[in-house]
């Protein structure tokens, strides 16, 4: 295991500018249209998976049943649903003193984890951004810890769905789904405009970090969507390097980090690297909502194949209750 880290710059030794301040990187193993960014092929073999936040340190360490019906991690599960996408390297930020939790949680892909720790509270744009030395120049899969995927292809799981994507456009594509306006404060938003023409891909033309029911419909309509519905995001986008720069930016010039969100360096992409959205066909589940837990077993107990006996039980469950 690895530690390194940098000192704060003076004055600041709360909230160190982070453009200047090396996060604390602890590895378990040795070894018209906004342009793409290369022409070149892109390949995507590390992913970035935020675990700091204070309502979500303990999720990924939870126990569920799979859809074999064995129980394993969140965390375990959230792994392979990157390594399915051809994923090698796993970062996770975490704060001081989780890593060896989530080490031992992480099973046999421990040896795929290299944590990075976010010393102090300080929000999800900072929780990306102190990813920035084990992702380097590469583009990479970011995923949140506090959710659970489910596909409907068979195939494909969600984030393999979302990876090709990225490939084949050679961009930044955030995964989204459509979303009543009733959950609008959970979650990122975007508007714009199908891409190409193709069915569930749309150039993104702003983005909004838990808009309100009115600026969503003021700034956030996309067409064929249905009434009160918006593309919020999954809970996973493949970025770039230079979201990442832009995160750094704005944490430096910002007053507090906290108030610096992915929203806002996605929105400032317009004009400077095409970001796509696309529909996947499958399902996010928050984890951190109320019940969010007990839905996502559901969930996947009704995906495996032990479907039917999960429905009778469900029947005699609701008939004994009185």
């Amino acid at each position: 295991m690895t530690i390194s880290t940098h000192k704060p710059i003076s004055g600041r030794a709360a909230i160190a500018p982070p453009t200047m301040q090396k996060a604390r990187v602890l590895s378990f193993f040795s070894s018209g249209q906004p342009p793409c960014v290369s022409c070149e092929a892109m390949t995507i073999s590390k992913a970035l998976i935020t675990a700091a936040g204070r309502n979500q340190r303990q999720l990924p360490l939870q126990t569920i049943m799979d859809r074999e019906g064995y129980p394993r991690s969140v965390l375990t599960q959230l792994i392979e649903e990157a390594v399915s996408a051809g994923i090698e390297s796993i970062g996770i930020v975490v704060s001081p003193g989780d890593a060896e939790l989530y080490h031992r949680a992480s099973g046999d892909h421990a040896k795929r984890l290299t944590f990075v720790e976010q010393d102090h509270p300080a929000g999800y744009g900072d929780a990306i951004f102190r990813g920035r030395e084990f992702v380097g120049d590469d583009h990479f899969l970011l995923m949140v810890s506090d959710h659970l995927y489910i596909s409907r292809d068979p195939a494909k799981s969600c984030a393999r769905q979302l990876v090709e994507t990225a490939v084949a456009e050679r961009c930044v594509v955030s995964a989204v789904q459509s979303t009543h306006e009733s959950h609008l404060s959970a979650f990122g938003a975007v508007g714009g405009r199908l891409f190409d023409g193709r069915p569930g891909i749309y150039l993104v033309e702003s983005v909004i970090e838990k808009p309100t029911p009115t600026q969503a419909e003021q700034q956030l309509i996309v067409p064929g969507l249905r009434m009160a519905h918006y593309l919020c995001f999954f809970g996973m986008h493949v970025l770039s390097p230079m979201v990442t720069g832009m995160l750094g930016g704005m944490l430096e010039s910002a007053p507090d980090p906290r108030s610096v969100s992915l929203a806002s360096a996605l929105g400032a992409l317009e004009g400077k690297e095409r970001h796509l959205a696309v529909e996947l066909q499958g399902r996010r589940y928050d984890l951190d909502e109320r019940y969010g837990l007990l839905t996502a077993q559901l969930a996947l107990a009704l995906d495996g194949e032990q479907r039917a006996e999960i429905l009778a039980r469900i029947v005699s469950l609701l008939a004994d209750i009185r």
